[in-house]
């Protein structure tokens, strides 16, 4: 479960703090219990990175929609191109 300062972490502080742990994983030297706590934590941080990425997403894609709807459909086919052809853009 991601703790709520986890929550408050912005995306580029998760994704340095998880490059980080990547870094310290890879480099070795330590035990067993560290190498566990250092894989726990960079999974935290990857889920508090694709939350962001995702709403982000949504908002891009929620942006993009409204950008749509706004600009109008001229013949109502979708394509947006006003001639009244679907298929030939």
């Amino acid at each position: 479960m991601t703790s709520k300062v986890d929550e408050a972490l912005g995306y580029e502080q998760a994704r340095d703090e998880l490059i980080e742990v990547v870094r310290r994983l890879e480099a070795g030297g330590t035990t067993l219990e560290e190498s566990l706590a250092l894989w726990e934590r960079g999974e935290e941080l990857a889920k508090v990175c694709r939350r962001w990425l995702e709403g982000a997403r949504a908002r891009l894609d929620a942006a993009l929609a409204e950008e749509e709807s706004e600009s109008g459909d001229e013949d109502g086919n979708g394509d947006g191109d006003g001639d009244g052809d679907r298929d030939s853009g």
